[in-house]
């Protein structure tokens, strides 16, 4: 019987297990090539297992269970096909030796009692003389008492069950408030539930607490008038999905802020390496995601030399990976730089950590129309907080100041890019 192993993949030196976080299919299933099989869950990414061949799949670890990279977890009998489940024709009457036989009509009491209960005839085995369904096979076959409150005697009729006997002693005998009183209500929900961490959120927490232990983070606050970007925005918008099929948002201005100001302050578009600082020159940019499974951060890959279209359209993709559990390592790997945006959620300020081993990240906020001081006079104007945190081993304050002047002043004097239309 030809057979084939289904083993967790290699996915890289850096990831030796993984946890079995749930089966696509059921022990004895028949799977398709390429059909998708188990969702790994690791301390970096989430990814599916595909079924190399068709066949019939035998399991053979449980879902929640930890996995090691080329542990097996299931068999596939490739040999076995799905048998025919349309009915099989009679054989003729040269090769059984039996005339075909007429269909057996059923019985009225047969009828009746599948009038009364909705037990189909046809689907019940019958034990009688030539196959025939007898009363005895439908009473079998029909709901249990329980479910309806009634019972099927032998007659064929439906009849109330039979009321318990009244008791004998009148102590027993109690009021309709009484037995108000004393119906059981609905369980109390639970007051608390355990559940372990996932392996990407374990590996998540390990990271964030390490930054906040070993680097000397501080965070530095500005704010930026949005009105510049809106109004390209609203100015831009139906030319933009029209020419390149995906919309502007505001992100794509940020990132090219980002490597503006990342070009203008490079000390910034740097890591620490041990007692070596390791300058970047080129620009790939994280966006924080947040998931089900936990904050992933995708990577947009040579922003500098990107258009904003070819950054909306990362973007997209990624997001998409991100929230489907399709990432690989190389989307995740390379980053110089991470950009968080908890306005989404509507956040109106916070201090975002560190991306180790990246020494800043950039915390984007709530749009909010506030009055502000524009030429001495008093003005609504879309306004967002910005947060630089930064690791001040080897950032000094005045870059990490002026690194966030220069995105402000990217954004609000629109000295970005052309929007290629």
């Amino acid at each position: 019987m030809p057979t084939l192993e289904v083993k967790i993949p290699s996915m890289g030196e850096s990831i030796t297990s993984g946890v079995l976080a749930k089966w696509h299919v059921r022990d004895g299933d028949f799977v398709k090539k390429d059909q998708p099989l188990f969702e790994l869950e690791t301390d970096k990414i989430t990814t599916e297992g595909t079924a190399e061949a068709a066949g019939r799949i035998a399991l053979k670890a449980a879902a929640g269970s930890e996995v090691k990279i080329g542990q097996l977890v299931a068999t596939i009998d490739t040999g076995y096909r799905i048998p025919d489940t349309g009915k099989a024709a009679a054989p003729p009457a040269a090769e059984s030796g039996k005339a075909p036989q007429a269909e057996i009509p059923a019985s009225p009491a047969v009828r009746r009692i599948a009038s009364e209960t909705g037990v189909d005839p046809a689907k019940v085995a019958g034990t009688g003389k030539g196959g025939r369904v007898t009363k005895g096979d439908m009473l079998a076959a029909a709901p249990a008492a329980s479910d309806t409150g009634k019972r099927i005697p032998e007659t064929g009729k439906i009849e109330p069950a039979a009321a318990p006997p009244p008791s004998a002693s009148p102590e027993t005998i109690r009021s309709p408030v009484s037995d108000l009183q004393n119906v059981a209500g609905p369980a109390a929900p639970a007051r608390s539930t355990r559940r372990k961490l996932t392996p990407l959120r374990q590996r998540l927490a390990q990271r964030l607490v390490l930054a906040q232990r070993e680097a000397a983070m501080l965070t530095t606050f500005n704010e930026v008038d949005m009105s510049a970007v809106r109004d390209l925005r609203a100015k831009y918008q139906e030319a933009f999905t029209k020419k390149y099929g995906v919309k502007l948002g505001f992100m794509s201005f940020f990132v090219k802020a980002v490597v503006h100001a990342l070009q203008e302050v490079p000390a910034v578009n740097a890591q620490l390496d041990g007692d070596t600082v390791v300058e970047n020159h080129y620009y790939d940019i994280g966006v924080a995601v947040s998931t089900d499974r936990g904050l992933m951060v995708p990577v947009l890959r040579d922003c500098d030399r990107a258009s904003f279209a070819d950054i909306e359209q990362q973007l997209a993709t990624a997001a998409q990976k991100a929230r489907e559990g399709k990432m690989t390592l190389a989307d995740l790997e390379g980053g110089v730089f991470t950009i968080t945006n908890g306005g989404v959620f509507g956040s109106l300020l916070s201090t975002p950590i560190l991306n180790a081993p990246q020494c800043a990240i950039l915390g984007m906020h709530a749009i909010q129309d506030r009055p502000v001081a524009v030429n001495g006079q008093v003005v609504i104007r879309p306004m967002m907080y910005l947060a630089l945190s930064y690791d001040h081993r080897i950032v000094d304050g005045r870059e990490a100041v002026t690194f966030l002047v220069k995105v402000k002043q990217a954004i609000e004097a629109s000295t970005l890019p052309q929007l290629g239309l």
